[in-house]
């Protein structure tokens, strides 16, 4: 292989993983953990928590805070999930994503 075709193929894939890492940016991920919701972009940003006050009294606020830090936790493990899941074809290149 010349050179010159590899460069392509180099470009080609740059290309793709660009194309890839755009998409699950823009994607938007959920997880529900007992009353409450987090929502997030691909680039790991809150968009907003939903929390069912029907469902909270006054003394929970400490269950909250945790139930908070698991939702948040789950929703950014799948944002990792599916990046690895759709970036895992172009092997394990440090600093790619």
């Amino acid at each position: 292989m010349n050179m010159q075709a590899m460069m392509r193929q180099v470009q080609n894939m740059k290309n793709e993983i660009t194309k890839i890492k755009d998409e699950i940016d823009n994607m938007e991920f959920s997880s529900t953990n007992s009353f409450v919701t987090v929502f997030a972009n691909g680039k790991k940003e809150i968009l907003k928590i939903e929390i069912d006050n029907d469902s909270l009294d006054n003394d929970d606020v400490e269950m909250l805070q945790d139930i908070l830090v698991v939702a948040l936790n789950d929703v950014f493990k799948k944002i990792d999930d599916l990046t690895e899941k759709k970036m895992s074809k172009y092997g394990n290149i440090p600093g790619l994503f």
